[in-house]
């Protein structure tokens, strides 16, 4: 089973929930974030292609 860990979003109207969220201005600063959470994770970054990523840690 998986779980995902992170949200990383450029629409902040958009997202809620029970992950932590960290929001960003433009695509590069989602995709820095991103990348350094999976990194530190441990897990995988999965790009949702509308403005948001998740990082998801496989079982």
């Amino acid at each position: 089973m998986s779980s995902i860990l992170a949200i990383i979003s450029m629409k902040k109207e958009q997202i809620a929930g029970g992950a932590p969220i960290f929001y960003a201005d433009s695509i590069g600063e989602q995709q820095s974030i991103a990348f350094k959470l999976e990194k530190i994770l441990d897990a995988t970054a999965h790009d949702l292609k509308n403005g948001t990523m998740i990082i998801i840690k496989h079982a």
